[in-house]
C-alpha cells in the first residue's frame, strides 16, 4: 500500500494532533446555543426596562428564568473562553507567554462563571 507520507515524517511520527475538530464544534454548539439564549435574554431586559428591583428579583426567582439565566451566564464564560484560547493560540508566538495566558484566560473565564452563579444562587434564595 502506498502512502503519501514522506519517510521522515513516518520516523518522526509528527502529524495532525486531532484536536482542532473538538475544539471547532465546541465553539459552534455553544455559539449557537447562546444565540437562542441571547436571544431569550434579549427580550426579558427589553420586557425588564423601567421595572424596579423587586419585579426584577421575582422574575429571577422563577425556577426556569433562573436556569436560563444561568446557562446564559456560564455558556458566555465558556465561550468566551474557547474564543480567547483560540486567538492566543493563532496570535502569540512565544510559548511561554502563550501557556501564561492560556492559564489566565482559564482562570479569568471559571472566576466569572462561578461569580455569576454566586450572585444567581444569592438571588435565587434570598
Amino acid at each position: 500500500m502506498t502512502t503519501l507520507e514522506t519517510p521522515r515524517h513516518r520516523v518522526e511520527g509528527l502529524g495532525s494532533a486531532h484536536s482542532g475538530v473538538q475544539q471547532f464544534w465546541r465553539l459552534r454548539v455553544s455559539g449557537v446555543a447562546l444565540g437562542f439564549l441571547s436571544v431569550w435574554f434579549a427580550y426579558v431586559a427589553i420586557g425588564l426596562i423601567g421595572a424596579n428591583q423587586v419585579s426584577v428579583l421575582a422574575f429571577l426567582q422563577h425556577p426556569l428564568n433562573a436556569v436560563l439565566m444561568g446557562s446564559f451566564m456560564l455558556l458566555s464564560a465558556y465561550h468566551m473562553t474557547l474564543g480567547l484560547r483560540e486567538v492566543i493560540e493563532d496570535y502569540v508566538h512565544t510559548n511561554g507567554f502563550k501557556i501564561f495566558l492560556m492559564l489566565l484566560s482559564r482562570v479569568f473565564g471559571f472566576a466569572i462563571a462561578i461569580g455569576a452563579v454566586v450572585a444567581l444562587l444569592r438571588i435565587t434564595i434570598a
